[in-house]
């Protein structure tokens, strides 16, 4: 056990059960399904996680009526038990206990299987701002048949073998839409005072507790800040807690921070990189200072020393560390060896785990793209035989493929043409918030070394070096460079490429206009970082919104402080042309001009090209070549290094 961290290797006690460690892997969609319940793919996801050491795996928010909506394990069908009990059966060898959650969507249920919009329940017929509904207010025997499900949900993951069941009272679901004075309006005997609004959650326990005996584990999940507009406020949950303590019905409490209600809130519910390592532990600390029973805390608690000073402080007896072990199912061992230069450090990207979840595809990592895909690439498998790897460029799709190739055996040199690894990371990492993304490049590059890879700055891989190196295998990852399309006027102009910005290499006039046609976090990032520096910002996106094609929960807090910066944001334009002072553009639809005129810098964001030099340099050569990429095609760090993954596995 590591020296220094005390507490968070010490076990505790939840109800009858105890738990070996403080680290827990709180409930999250992993949109793994095989019918109503757990696939293969799921199954072997959580296992890699209790491999890895953590003390209690809690699985997704399961469905507990038919009106909660589609991609959720279906507790309210036996069919959820088989998946529930394989999930059991491959968890608990590595001495991990594993709970089943139970949801309920209320107000905000707004999709189905055949895409067609459901109706959504609520305590009242209020407008929601997130989904855009207009809820159907339930009445008493609707209200019965829900309580009725949640006792039935729980009493099938008691027979599935699980160890304890986590309701959810948090985020603006459903028993949350019940509590909040400002989504519950009735005037029946759950709408009104606290004892009132509080009367459906204090059912839906005790018709729980009757179902199950005290020797399976019944905590629930509860927002300290639901941080948005008409949410429930910190002394009104204050108060839900101490009262359902006092009932003793409960054997812990889950606390987080956010809300489904709206976009301020939702940011919360997976809070990126922009937010402290942390700073959800002060919600739990005031609940824990209320209530007898254990406390668990989770939210940007991506380092195990954070969790262990989250204990040490007694403002948690327990910390959610769910996306440190979606980027590393490794970490609680590491950081229990002491290995902490080892871990993989999570830093809040949000890019495939909760960008995933909102398009509908299974839950991954950008950094480990290994998550999600267990069965295929968990296991490192040797290599038939060791061969002499050549890797061309250093950004994350070669230090991905380099780190890959050698853990599988092979003799692997990367080589880079400038003088550091990264890429277009380090482009990333220089915008206002965004440092942390540089810990991406500080990760791969611990692998590499660990991996034994041997690495070359300042060289340009050609023809004449691979034929001088004759490697067995060369796997081309040599990115991309800004497009520079043609603007008409662009001489009269003055005309900076964004990279150029970011970088400070450019002299910016006062008055600048940005031509976004990637709709990404260079546009959003060059806006915040010029709108602060004191300019006068446009951003003129070719699509619908400024951060149209990155995840939400990046996207609508960024266009927020862009908001607050003043930047006008102009959408649905096309670049034209420039001149001395003005910028044009065509919208995109109507094909009508967009003027901005006063304007004394054009900074262009307009995509990028592949760099397929040496792919050219390579026609011909009889050796085996895989590619991995920008040089493929422009996109993200996503795609880089999940093709870095698969060209070290190919070799």
């Amino acid at each position: 056990m590591a020296a220094t961290l005390p507490n968070l290797f010490q076990p505790l006690a939840l109800g009858p059960i105890e738990v070996k460690n403080r680290i827990f892997s709180t409930g999250h969609m992993t949109l793994m399904l095989d019918g109503a319940g757990a696939s293969d793919d799921m199954v072997a996801y959580h296992e890699a996680r209790a491999r890895g050491g953590a003390g209690l795996i809690i699985t997704e928010a399961s469905a507990v009526h038919p009106a909660t909506g589609p991609w959720h394990i279906l507790s309210f069908s036996d069919e959820c038990i088989p998946g529930y009990r394989r999930i059991v059966e491959a968890v608990h060898p590595h001495g991990t206990k594993v709970f089943g959650q139970m949801g309920h969507s209320g107000g905000h249920n707004y999709t189905t299987l055949d895409g067609s919009r459901p109706v959504a329940y609520g305590p009242s017929a209020l407008p929601r701002e997130w989904s855009h509904n207009m809820p159907r207010a339930m009445n008493h025997a609707e209200i019965a048949d829900v309580i009725e499900h949640y006792a039935a949900a729980a009493a099938r993951m008691k027979k599935a073998g699980l160890d304890g069941v986590e309701l959810l009272a948090s985020h603006g679901l459903l028993p949350a839409q019940f509590l909040n004075p400002r989504m519950n309006r009735r005037d029946d005997e759950y709408g009104g005072s606290l004892e009132n609004r509080m009367r459906f959650l204090r059912e839906i326990i005790a018709a729980v507790r009757s179902r199950i005996d005290r020797d399976f584990v019944f905590g629930m999940r509860i927002c300290g800040d639901e941080k948005q507009h008409n949410a429930m406020e910190s002394d009104e949950v204050l108060e839900v807690c101490q009262a359902i303590d006092a009932d003793g019905m409960l054997d812990y409490f889950n606390v987080a921070a956010g809300t489904m209600e709206g976009m301020t809130g939702i940011i919360h519910v997976a809070p990126q990189m922009a937010f402290e390592a942390g700073y959800t532990a002060p919600l739990a600390a005031a609940i824990k200072a209320k209530v007898s029973k254990p406390v668990l805390v989770a939210g940007r608690i991506n380092q195990p020393q954070v969790a262990e000073q989250v204990i040490a402080n007694g403002q948690a007896d327990m910390c959610g560390m769910t996306r440190a072990m979606i980027c590393d199912p490794e970490m609680a061992n590491k950081a229990s060896a002491g290995r902490f230069d080892d871990i993989r450090a999570c830093v809040g990207c949000n890019q495939t785990c909760i960008g995933h979840l909102v398009v509908g595809y299974p839950i991954s990592c950008i950094q480990r793209p290994e998550t999600g895909r267990e069965r295929a690439y968990g296991a490192r498998e040797p290599a038939p035989q060791r061969r002499k790897v050549l890797v061309a460029g250093g950004g994350p799709a070669g230090m991905k493929a380099a780190v890959v190739a050698a853990e599988r055996g092979h003799d692997v040199t990367l080589y880079e043409r400038s003088n550091a690894l990264g890429g277009q990371i380090l482009l990333a990492q220089l915008l206002p918030g965004r440092t942390e993304f540089g810990g991406i490049v500080t990760n791969l590059t611990h692998e590499m070394k660990l991996a034994g890879v041997e690495a070359h700055m300042n060289t340009e891989v050609t023809r004449s070096l691979i034929d001088a190196e004759a490697p067995d295998a060369v796997i081309v990852a040599t990115g991309a460079r800004p497009a520079t399309p043609e603007i008409e006027g662009a001489d009269e102009a003055h005309v900076v490429e964004a990279w150029r910005v970011i970088q400070d290499e450019a002299n910016v006039g006062q008055s600048v206009v940005i031509a976004d046609w990637r709709c990404d976090w260079i546009g959003l990032g060059v806006a915040e970082k010029l709108a602060r520096a004191g300019c006068r910002v446009r951003l003129a996106v070719n699509g619908t919104m400024a951060g149209q094609t990155i995840t939400e929960t990046i996207r609508d807090r960024w266009v927020g402080v862009l908001h607050d910066l003043g930047v006008e944001v102009i959408t649905y334009a096309r670049p034209y042309g420039a001149d001395a002072d003005s910028a044009y553009f065509e919208h995109t639809t109507s094909g009508k001009p967009i003027i901005c005129e006063e304007v004394d810098t054009l900074v262009t964001a307009l995509g990028h090209e592949p760099a397929t030099g040496l792919e050219k340099a390579l026609e011909g050569w009889g050796g085996e070549v895989h590619y991995a990429g920008d040089c493929l095609n422009p996109r993200t760090v996503e795609e880089a290094v999940l093709e870095g993954l698969k060209a070290g596995f190919a070799v």
